[in-house]
């Protein structure tokens, strides 16, 4: 690993589209294969900071940075291999600081036209950051909550397309394990061998492979 730690981040503008479950299921994920990660939670609802307080911060270490200074204040955190960021909702300074604070950007989104349409403004603002920062951050959408086998979820592969940015091949799909485990300050990993583990674990796989090959 670099000496510098990687900052990757999931936002996505519409809320519902599983930014949270995503960032702290995939976090959790990065630090079972023996990385130091760390969650930071810059929406300021503070979802993934009441996740946090439910597991009494026993799975991953989560600090709020919910202010416009992020891409500042997390040049100043040290001793990580990877920060996960849990960005805020809606296209706001919060938003653009995560941008900017990030090596790769995840963008996921939900089987539904709504959503590939709500992407639009994100994907301009990243475009335009990846042009004067010579293709930073690496960005990819990753469906979320995909009903299997559905026609619908084909078909917001084909509208992604139109973005000219990658897709993940991995995805998560409609479970209750995600809700459930959440409720509980919980992670899905934690049902060792369930579909939704091996979802997450697909996810962290592909994002070694893209992104944190060592």
């Amino acid at each position: 690993m670099t000496k510098e730690p990687i900052v990757i981040s999931f936002l996505q503008e519409k809320g519902g589209a599983g930014k949270t479950t995503m960032a702290t299921n995939v976090a959790c994920g990065i630090k079972a294969r023996g990385l130091k990660a760390l969650l930071v939670d810059s929406d300021p609802q503070g979802s993934a900071r009441d996740w946090n307080e439910e597991n009494d911060g026993t799975l991953i270490p989560v600090i709020g940075l919910d202010r416009e200074t992020l891409a500042t204040d997390i040049k100043a955190v040290q001793g990580y291999d990877i920060i996960v960021i849990d960005g805020a909702p809606q296209l706001t300074k919060m938003a653009a600081a995560a941008v900017k604070a990030s090596d790769v950007v995840l963008i996921p989104v939900q089987p539904s036209p709504y959503d590939v349409w709500a992407s639009e403004p994100l994907v301009d603002l990243i475009k335009n950051r990846q042009q004067v920062m010579n293709g930073v951050p690496r960005t990819a959408f990753i469906i979320s909550r995909a009903i299997k086998r559905s026609i619908l979820s084909r078909e917001v592969n084909e509208g992604l397309s139109e973005y000219k940015l990658p897709v993940f091949k991995s995805y998560t799909t409609q479970l209750v394990a995600y809700p459930s485990s959440a409720s509980k300050g919980k992670t899905v990993l934690e049902m060792n061998g369930s579909e939704a583990a091996k979802e997450i674990n697909a996810i962290v796989d592909e994002i070694f492979e893209e992104y944190l090959a060592l």
